[in-house]
């Protein structure tokens, strides 16, 4: 059977301090499992692997179970396939990504079973300051740094669907479809 290649977002980990896993150990548990190819990168919790599982529900139960087993945490996941990926880079938001000296750019990656709809109901964007728009199954959200301080952005933390979020800076999202899209 052909192997498919996963990208798998860990929501939580090594942020603030929290659910410290160093990547040589997360690529441990990948390989442990049983994936091949698996790779890190950086220390957010962002793992490419191949299987030939082709149930992302699945995969995404398997992962979760083992890291609760070794972190005795738990770890929700975002798990997207290559095209999945692809899909968000292709069809961001009109000049999204593109003034990253005045901007910051983040993907909010939703966790199933949330829906963009949904979760943009639950943002509040500061006008002038800041702007979120929806994709499928990610949010789009851009802050002007100078008025980073005035986003309400930072209120999410107290919604419900905080932690059926993981956010990606842009300029991670492109370099995991590089990955992804290299071979």
């Amino acid at each position: 059977m052909k192997k498919i290649k996963y990208v798998a977002l860990l929501r939580g980990i090594n942020v603030g301090g929290n659910n410290i896993i160093k990547m040589d150990g997360l690529r441990k548990i990948f390989e442990e499992i049983g994936f091949s190819d698996v790779r890190t990168y950086i220390q957010t919790g962002n793992v490419i692997f191949n299987d030939i599982e082709k149930d992302k529900s699945k995969l995404t139960e398997k992962i979760e179970e083992k890291l609760f087993k070794e972190t005795k945490n738990k770890i929700n996941i975002v798990i997207l396939i290559f095209s999945e990926i692809n899909e968000i880079i292709l069809k961001k938001p009109e000049n999204f990504g593109e003034n990253n000296e005045e901007y910051k750019y983040d993907i909010i990656f939703l966790i199933e079973p949330l829906k963009a709809k949904d979760a943009v109901k639950e943002f509040n964007p500061r006008e002038g300051v800041d702007k979120i728009y929806a994709g499928k199954n990610v949010l789009y959200h851009s802050i002007l740094k100078k008025e980073r301080t005035k986003s309400h952005i930072t209120k999410i933390i107290e919604s419900e669907i905080y932690s059926k979020i993981s956010i990606r800076n842009w300029n991670t999202t492109k370099k995991l479809y590089e990955i992804m899209n290299e071979e």
